[in-house]
């Protein structure tokens, strides 16, 4: 009778045994689930969502430095020495390629107040950097770049960016009245 008592106890723990280790393995095929479906998954969105934000924040920050630096350096009717600045100084951020080659376009736009009614209208004068020609404000905007760093490399298409503008007055456009002179 001890004997088997000691029969049915020693197959009890051993079905105890057998039983804890299919639930250890249970729960790594459930953990191995969860992160190759949520973990993996959540972990690519946060990576491409500051990527994202990072290249978002750099293109707004370009196209302000961009109008900074037409408000105060000689207007020019072709707008040139601005575009030429903004091309050369594109900050560090995914895609920068596109601004020298690519399908990005930088627009300058300069413009006066209209004395009878109030309103800007776009700026003319016979000449170019001089102290009789200073508009009274700028807009620079920036067009057609396209997010495509972390996209393509999943075969998606790539993600087009709104238009980024901002619109400066003009502090001294890089003239000395008093002076008479103009710094380009």
């Amino acid at each position: 009778m001890a004997e088997r008592r000691q029969a049915t106890r020693a197959s009890g723990a051993g079905a105890r045994r057998h039983s804890g280790s299919r639930v250890r393995g249970q729960v790594s095929i459930e953990f191995a689930l969860v992160f190759a479906g949520l973990l993996i998954p959540a972990t690519f969105g946060i990576i491409f969502t500051s990527q994202l934000l990072w290249v978002w924040h750099s293109v707004n920050d370009f196209t302000r430095q961009g109008a900074g630096y037409a408000a105060t350096h000689c207007w020019q009717s072709s707008a040139s020495n601005v575009v030429d600045f903004m091309r050369a100084n594109v900050p560090l951020m995914l895609n920068r390629d596109q601004f020298a080659n690519g399908p990005v376009e930088i627009h300058v736009s300069y413009f006066t107040k209209d004395p009878d009614s109030g309103q800007m209208v776009p700026f003319q004068c016979d000449g170019d950097c001089s102290t009789v020609c200073i508009p009274d404000s700028v807009t620079v905007s920036v067009t057609g770049f396209e997010f495509r760093a972390f996209v393509a490399s999943m075969g998606l298409p790539p993600i087009a960016l709104p238009d980024f503008q901002t619109s400066l007055p003009i502090e001294s456009a890089g003239c000395d009245p008093e002076q008479g002179v103009c710094l380009p």
